[in-house]
């Protein structure tokens, strides 16, 4: 399944500019600053470091945690990004701000493959802002896909089945062969001990035969002999 970043409107900026935000420390402020100025720039493995050093400096600054989000998405690490926004979400107590963090969610949970979980977190993020066109474009754009999933499981599903049908019988073509083939061989081997029976009969008549014939030349050699020594020829004086 192909998707494009195109596809998938997010609020990347929404929050980047904070550092005018009361109730920073002005290293907090440098920190944010400088990741702000890298992320303009493209350069969003500088601006995540930078992002890290402003959370390390104070772990509870939910914007810089989104914008360390923000950071990663842009990098296509989806999942860690996925991270950023659920914790900033849960420590964030502004509607606005929670509502962009369950959006940006929903983007990271998409483009990870986890569309069931993408469209739950969208939904989270209409209910705190129901005006986010974006989020209701990219709902009907989870729907859409979760959908076309569902109907290719379904023919998969429907394939595998007429391919084992189809395997099935002919498994019992083969079966129905080979009881073939073994009546087959069968008859075979019976015909086979039918010719030998024949041929050894055969045999035996041959033998008898020429037994027989042999008698009769030795009674004819014997009575040849005998007629021999009857028959004598007279000597002339």
């Amino acid at each position: 399944m192909l998707r494009s970043k195109n596809f998938i409107l997010t609020f990347l900026t929404v929050l980047l500019l904070i550092y005018t935000l009361p109730g920073y420390s002005q290293a907090e402020k440098k920190f944010i600053r400088h990741g702000n100025r890298e992320y303009e720039k493209d350069r969003y493995s500088e601006s995540e470091i930078s992002y890290r050093r402003a959370i390390d400096k104070n772990s509870e600054l939910p914007d810089a945690v989104f914008n360390a989000g923000d950071a990663l998405y842009r990098q296509d690490k989806f999942e860690d990004a996925g991270k950023e926004f659920t914790e900033t979400h849960d420590m964030s107590e502004d509607t606005k701000k929670k509502a962009a963090s369950l959006y940006n969610l929903g983007n990271s949970l998409l483009m990870s493959d986890k569309i069931k979980e993408s469209i739950d977190a969208y939904k989270g993020s209409l209910r705190l802002d129901p005006g986010n066109m974006e989020a209701k474009y990219n709902l009907a754009y989870a729907q859409d896909l979760l959908k076309q999933e569902q109907e290719q499981e379904q023919q998969q599903q429907q394939q595998n089945k007429q391919d084992q049908q189809k395997q099935e019988q002919q498994d019992g073509q083969g079966n129905e062969n080979k009881d073939q083939t073994s009546d087959q061989q069968q008859q075979d081997e019976q015909n086979e001990q039918q010719q030998q029976k024949i041929s050894k009969e055969d045999a035996e008549r041959v033998l008898n035969a020429l037994a027989n014939d042999e008698n009769d030349i030795q009674e004819k050699v014997k009575l040849a002999k005998a007629m021999k020594a009857r028959i004598r020829t007279t000597k002339n004086w």
